[in-house]
């Protein structure tokens, strides 16, 4: 019997995926546990092994569907596989139906009707995917309040609906209806369909520009003890924690725990009528993957030591680049750090994290002359911006909490004994 290749589980809250490329093509020979299909979920790719070793069967979705929980992707033959299937060519070349044989790939099926005809049947009648139907049904709401969805074909998404049921109660301006016909593409201009990821990344953070009232406040912080801190204990450190290497990130986080512990508001958030105020600090730190920007959560970071940090740290920053973070560790952070140094960002706005109150934004170091102690001296300063939620936070707080980052930074020794 055929081994079944399922959508497997993919992590709290998240019911539903798009194929974002087969890896392999159908008649192919697959190894055990070799991927075979990536799955683009809301916040990382996923990729999808086959179970048994064999020749793949035929697709039984296409690039760019939606897919939900355990829904069927294809099989796998066990036994022998072959090289990859031509193209199915000649049912185009007669017309006729084929008569059976025996074939590595899929044949084509008559039945299906030309893409054109398929297009016109979803404008006629488009369904909501089943989880949207679901919460549409819970929550009383048409498809036509909703409008158009970003599934495929303008198919209602279940985050199409957690959208929907999260604006604000107070009408909303319409969207600009769009410019009347297609667009005309110039010859030199290419054409690519947005990733499910970056759709998402875009969508949240319009709608935390929607719905938070944020502020930035800024401050610049003087480097100088930091960086002989690091030059002075960077190869002991290294040789102490396993490899581990000493950067500015420990010293910010350390620095941010602090001044959250004093000012709580900061690792709040609003939760309807309701303000939620935590005894622990989950710290999302923004890292570059091969899919665009994600933020992995350190859990229980104001237990962290700075080894710990920079050990989880690294191993972020490798795992976002090979794409192979998993969904929980993407999940429940309530303060984030973004450093938009390493690209060479020297002052910038960070938008926030939805559903945190606050983001810092540290930036490029950059010698510049300052004022001490009457003397014009050369400082390796850093800017630093704290964007936040002015709803929950006063000006105040996030004034202060952003000096208390500022002093422990410039003076590390105030981390070490709790000042």
């Amino acid at each position: 019997m055929p081994a079944e290749i399922k959508v497997p589980t993919l992590g709290e809250s998240v019911s539903s995926a798009t194929i974002a490329r087969w890896l392999k093509q159908p008649g192919e020979s697959v190894a055990a546990d070799e991927a075979v299909v990536e799955l683009e979920t809301d916040k990382v790719s996923v990729e999808v092994s086959a179970p048994v070793a064999g020749k793949l069967g035929p697709h039984e979705v296409a690039e760019g569907d939606e897919v939900e929980v355990g829904a069927l992707l294809s099989v796998v033959e066990e036994g022998a596989g072959s090289s990859p299937a031509p193209a199915a060519t000649a049912p185009k070349e007669t017309g006729g139906v084929q008569p059976p044989r025996a074939t590595s790939g899929p044949v084509a099926r008559p039945a299906t009707p030309p893409a054109d005809v398929q297009r016109e049947a979803a404008r006629a009648e488009v369904a909501p995917l089943p989880a949207a139907a679901k919460m549409m049904t819970e929550n009383k709401v048409a498809a036509a309040d909703i409008g158009a969805g970003t599934g495929k074909d303008g198919r209602i998404t279940k985050g199409d609906v957690i959208s929907f049921l999260e604006r604000p109660a107070t009408p909303a301006a319409k969207p600009a209806p769009a410019a009347s016909g297609p667009r005309s593409d110039d010859p030199r201009e290419e054409r690519v369909k947005m990733t499910r990821l970056r759709k998402t990344i875009a969508n949240r953070l319009k709608d935390a520009q929607n719905t938070a009232a944020i502020l930035t406040t800024f401050n610049e912080i003087d480097m100088s003890a930091a960086m002989k801190l690091r030059a002075d204990y960077k190869e002991q450190f290294e040789k102490a924690h396993n490899g581990a290497r000493l950067g500015f990130m420990s010293i910010f986080v350390r620095a941010c725990v602090a001044a959250l512990k004093q000012f709580p508001a900061v690792n709040a958030e609003i939760n309807g009528d309701d303000i939620i105020y935590r005894n622990f600090v989950h710290m999302g730190i923004a890292v570059g993957g091969s899919n665009g920007l994600v933020v992995p959560v350190l859990r229980d970071a104001d237990r962290m030591s700075f080894p710990e940090i920079e050990s989880a740290i690294a191993s972020f920053g490798k795992r976002a680049r090979d794409g192979q973070l998993k969904l929980e560790e993407l999940a429940g952070g309530t303060f984030s750090i973004t450093n938009g140094g390493i690209y060479g960002s020297l002052m910038s706005t960070p938008i926030l994290n939805p559903p945190q109150s606050a983001i810092l934004g540290m930036h490029k170091i950059q010698d510049r002359p300052i004022a001490v102690n009457g003397q014009v001296v050369i400082r390796p300063m850093m800017y630093v911006a704290l964007s936040y939620d002015h709803r929950i936070i006063d000006g105040k707080e996030a004034v202060s909490f952003l000096v208390r980052v500022k002093e422990s930074v410039e003076d590390p020794r105030r981390l070490l004994l709790g000042l």
